[in-house]
C-alpha cells in the first residue's frame, strides 16, 4: 500500500508543475467575468416537452421578438448580446450579454433589471469543484467505503440498478474499464473548453458508480445508470470550475430527463436561477446532493439551500448539524486514460452519498429519504439501506433499532 501511495503522490507532484490559468479564463475558453445574464419573461404555454433545448420553443415569430428586445435592451445599455439560452420551466429566455470596460456585473445587472421586459438580471458567477489533490478489484481494499460502508455487505442488498444519477461536473471519461457501459447519455453544456475527458468529474463518476471486477475499484452504486451532464472545466490540475449557464443549463436538463439523484460536487456564491432551478426539482422529489464547503459559513451553495442534501468529509469539525458525513480522504477512484489515483475533499464524500442513495432508491423509488447518522454524526450507511428497503444489510439488528434523527 506505500508504494501504491508512493506514486499516486508522485503522479499528482508532476501535474502540481503545471501553470494555473487566471481566473474566469482557460487555454480555450472565452473570459466570462466580464458578463452577466439577463432573464425575458416567456410565456409558459411555449414550452413543448421532448424539443430539443437550443431555441425550440415557442414559435419562431415570438422567439425573434425576445431576441429583438434583447438587441435593443443591449444597444440601450451599451452591452454586447452574445446568446441566449431558453428556460421554459421556470418562464424565462435567458440572454448573454458582455459589459464595457469600467463598469462592474453587479452595477451592469443592476442597471438593466429596472426595465420593463425583464425579469431579473444578475453576473456570471463561478463555482468551484470542493477538491484537493493528494485484475478483479485490487483497489477495493484500499477505499474507506470498503469499510466504514461495509460496501461488499451493502451491494448483497442493492446496487443501485436502473436507478438515474445526473452527475453535473467536468467532462467524464466514459471509456475508462470502470466506467464503460456505466453512462446512459450525456450533455456538453460547457462552450469553448476543449473536448478532453477531464479529472474531477471522472473521479467523481468513479466513486458513484464504478463497475465491479475491471481491475480497479468498485463504486457505491456499480449498477446506476449515469447521465454525465458536462457544465465545469478543468481550469488546471487542481482547478475545476462551472459558472451560472452552464450549470442551468445541466440542472434543467436532469430535472426534465426524471434524475433520481443529482450531484453537484462544487460550491459557490448564492444564485437565484439557480435556486430556482434547485427548487423545482426538489418539489418533483429529485434528491440533490451537494458539497459543502467548510470554508464558507454557511457551507456555499446549493449546500446551504434547505432541501439539498450537504455533505462534509468524515471527521471534520465545525460542521453544522444538517450535515451528513461521509469519506472524503484518501479515496481510490478513476482518472482520465484508464488509471487510478488517490483524492480528497468534500467533492467525493457527495459522491458517496449520491451512491448510497441510489442504493435506496433501487429498492424504494417513492421513499428512499431516510439517512441515518451513526454515533459521532458519521453517515451510517447501512442503517440508512436498512431503513429505506426494510431488508437486512450489515448490522441489520443494530440498524433496525436506530432511528433517523433527521429525513432529507
Amino acid at each position: 500500500m506505500k508504494a501504491v501511495r508512493f506514486l499516486f503522490a508522485f503522479g499528482l507532484a508532476c501535474l502540481a508543475l503545471l501553470a494555473p490559468l487566471a481566473p474566469g479564463q482557460a487555454a480555450d475558453g472565452p473570459d466570462t467575468s466580464r458578463q452577466i445574464l439577463v432573464m425575458l419573461k416567456m410565456p409558459p404555454d411555449h414550452y413543448r416537452p421532448g424539443s430539443a433545448y437550443s431555441g425550440s420553443y415557442g414559435a419562431a415569430s415570438t422567439q425573434g421578438a425576445r431576441k429583438r428586445i434583447a438587441a435593443r435592451l443591449a444597444r440601450r445599455h451599451g452591452f454586447t448580446l452574445i446568446n441566449n439560452w431558453p428556460m421554459p420551466m421556470l418562464g424565462i429566455d435567458c440572454f448573454v450579454m458582455s459589459l464595457p470596460d469600467g463598469l462592474t456585473p453587479e452595477a451592469a445587472a443592476e442597471q438593466i433589471s429596472h426595465d420593463d421586459d425583464v425579469a431579473w438580471s444578475q453576473p456570471l458567477q463561478l463555482y468551484h469543484a470542493q477538491a484537493s489533490a493528494p485484475a478483479g478489484d485490487p483497489l477495493l481494499a484500499a477505499q474507506p467505503a470498503a469499510a466504514q460502508w461495509h460496501l461488499t455487505e451493502l451491494h448483497q442488498v442493492a446496487t443501485g440498478r436502473g436507478v438515474s444519477v445526473a452527475i453535473i461536473d467536468s467532462r467524464i471519461d466514459a471509456a475508462h474499464a470502470d466506467l464503460e457501459g456505466q453512462i446512459s447519455l450525456s450533455q456538453d453544456f460547457v462552450v469553448g473548453h476543449g473536448n478532453a475527458a477531464e479529472q474531477h468529474g471522472t473521479a467523481v463518476a468513479g466513486v458513484i458508480a464504478a463497475r465491479e471486477g475491471h481491475g480497479g475499484i468498485v463504486g457505491v452504486a456499480p449498477r446506476a445508470r449515469l447521465m454525465a451532464l458536462r457544465a465545469c472545466w478543468q481550469q488546471s490540475a487542481a482547478a475545476t470550475i462551472c459558472d451560472t449557464l452552464s450549470l442551468a443549463k445541466a440542472l434543467q436538463f436532469a430535472i426534465d430527463h426524471h434524475a433520481r439523484v443529482i450531484n453537484l460536487s462544487l460550491s459557490g456564491p448564492r444564485d437565484m436561477l439557480l435556486g430556482r432551478l434547485v427548487d423545482i426539482g426538489l418539489s418533483r422529489g429529485q434528491k440533490v446532493v451537494a458539497a459543502f464547503d467548510p470554508a464558507t459559513p454557511d457551507g456555499g451553495f446549493p449546500a446551504s439551500q434547505p432541501g439539498v442534501i450537504a455533505v462534509a468529509n468524515t471527521n471534520s469539525s465545525g460542521i453544522p448539524q444538517r450535515v451528513f458525513l461521509a469519506p472524503g480522504r484518501d479515496i481510490p477512484t478513476a482518472v482520465p486514460g484508464g488509471g487510478w489515483t488517490l483524492v480528497d475533499g468534500t467533492s467525493y464524500a457527495a459522491a458517496h452519498v449520491s451512491g448510497l442513495l441510489a442504493l435506496m432508491n433501487e429498492r424504494q423509488p417513492a421513499g428512499a429519504n431516510a439517512l441515518v447518522r451513526a454515533h459521532g454524526g458519521s453517515l451510517d450507511a447501512c442503517a440508512s439501506l436498512t431503513a429505506a428497503t426494510h431488508m437486512c444489510s450489515c448490522d441489520c439488528a443494530d440498524a433496525r433499532r436506530a432511528a433517523p434523527d433527521e429525513r432529507r
